[in-house]
């Protein structure tokens, strides 16, 4: 799989709302109005946050991003959440790969080289497919 090539990190961040998806296993099927945050800490490594609705109630988790490779030019990124998130003892680590960004930063396509997740999403912006 190609991926992006040279990614702004700095200008990546901000809330991005999920517009479609192959969702993981991670993810709540009935889950709505998904968002993920991402803010760059002091070290390089980006803070994450997942949101998303189910059953009515906003769920969350905590992660860490961080480039596989910090001397390669590619997008190639590695995410670790801590589960439970108030007990961080078992880390869960996954791709992601930016296969796409266009040139302003408002739209993404983000997936794993499994190929078994894949999601579009917008820079601050809802979409909403009622």
């Amino acid at each position: 799989m190609e991926v992006v090539k040279n990614l702004d990190v700095e200008k990546y961040m901000g809330r991005w709302y999920e517009i479609a998806s192959f969702p993981s296993r991670n993810q709540p099927k009935d889950g709505v109005n998904t968002r993920a945050t991402y803010t760059l800490n002091q070290d390089g490594t980006v803070h994450v946050l997942n949101e998303t609705w189910s059953g009515g109630k906003r769920g969350s988790i905590e992660g860490t991003a961080y480039k596989v490779d910090p001397k390669s030019d590619e997008a190639k990124l590695k995410v670790k959440f801590y589960i439970p998130p108030f007990l961080p003892i078992i880390p869960i680590v996954g791709d992601y790969w930016v296969l796409y960004i266009d040139d302003d930063y408002q739209y993404a396509l983000i997936g794993q080289p499994s190929k078994k997740c894949l999601w579009v999403s917008s820079l601050n912006h809802i979409y909403c497919c009622c």
